[in-house]
């Protein structure tokens, strides 16, 4: 696998070289304005030659500087070690400074070498020493941001396969717990109608064949959970023997979106469990889809069953509690799942989460 490339840092030497260059037009100003104050002006072009051969010099000497910052960055080694190494280096790079800015004298100004260098002794040793050490607390200071940035892409890299496992193992816990209710209803069936109870198992293979092909989709378009749906309520109407008839109202515009995969299944199989397996008129159940604002999903599950009062199940089964973590997982705040009474004396239960469409 060919490694990523990095983002092109082409910009860095300019902003390096602008930003040197600022500071020595900044100083060229000062200069400029002070010698004219004090009553001995000199010419602009010679303020900025001058301020720009100062700072240029302090820019390419800034580059080992850093580079020594890196090296030895606060917290790898004892700090009284770390401030002899600076203080010793911050004499280096102030001498080298004088040396360096001597022979631009001579080159630019055709001053004398010793008698720049006598100056800038005196004048320019401390100023150079502060100089270096203000080079070394930026680099030290990019050098914790950038290592605190790295931090946090390192955690938001873990949380996201803290996540991403979370969500495979409450998938891998809604799989074997389905498996298990649909072939209790087929040894069900078996001891009152075999031909149906085969029919049921053929269906079944089918089904588990599909739900294994999509297992690793944390997310699946409506759509397609709608399909899967479809072949999960034709086993149960296989056993209920006619008793169970679905009704669809399903928005045109909601079939692209993004939805849990297998987040509807369990509703369906806790409402026939739990509302209409005990009755003995027909059974229905309802599946609505529709968007009540542009960012927006709202899926409904309603069945004409025995309602709240009388369920067994109080919305706490191994399937709605996987559904609401799942939702909660992969939502937070910005999904909700409630239970509330029917139209036709049932239950319906309502998902709402953002309405997100499948990639193009």
């Amino acid at each position: 696998m060919t490694a990523p490339s990095r983002p092109s840092r082409w910009w860095r030497p300019l902003a390096f070289a602008g930003f040197w260059t600022l500071v020595g037009l900044a100083f060229a100003g000062q200069l400029y304005l002070t010698q004219t104050k004090l009553g001995s002006p000199v010419s602009w072009g010679f303020a900025v030659t001058r301020s720009l051969a100062d700072w240029l010099v302090f820019a390419g000497l800034s580059l080992p500087a850093v580079r020594l910052a890196r090296r030895f960055p606060l917290g790898d080694a004892p700090t009284r070690w770390l401030v002899a190494l600076h203080l010793v280096a911050s004499f280096v790079f102030s001498l080298l400074w004088m040396l360096l800015r001597a022979g631009l004298a001579v080159l630019l100004e055709q001053r004398p070498f010793a008698e720049t260098l006598r100056h800038a002794l005196v004048a320019t040793l401390v100023f150079n020493v502060l100089v270096y050490w203000v080079i070394i607390v930026v680099a030290h200071a990019f050098g914790f941001y950038q290592r605190l940035r790295e931090r946090e892409r390192r955690g938001l890299e873990l949380e996201k396969r803290l996540a991403e496992s979370r969500l495979q193992a409450l998938q891998m816990q809604l799989n074997p717990h389905f498996l298990f209710n649909a072939l209790h209803g087929v040894s069900a069936l078996m001891y009152r109608d075999v031909d149906a109870a085969d029919r049921m198992l053929v269906r079944l293979s089918e089904l588990l064949r599909h739900a294994l092909d999509r297992s690793q989709a944390q997310r699946v378009p409506l759509r397609d959970e709608l399909a899967f749906l479809d072949r999960y309520l034709e086993l149960e109407q296989i056993r209920f023997a006619g008793r169970l008839s679905v009704v669809r109202e399903i928005g045109e515009a909601t079939g692209a979106a993004l939805v849990p995969n297998l987040i509807l299944q369990p509703l369906v199989e806790n409402a026939i469990k739990h509302g209409l397996a005990s009755m003995i008129r027909p059974g229905q159940i309802t599946l609505r889809a529709l968007c009540p604002a542009p960012d927006r999903l709202r899926l409904e599950v309603e069945d004409n069953g025995v309602g709240l009062g009388q369920s067994k199940s109080g919305g706490t089964g191994i399937g709605l509690n996987n559904c609401r973590a799942r939702l909660r997982q992969l939502y937070g705040e910005r999904a909700s799942m409630a239970m509330e009474p029917g139209g036709n004396a049932g239950v319906r239960v309502v998902i709402e989460l953002p309405f997100d469409p499948e990639a193009p």
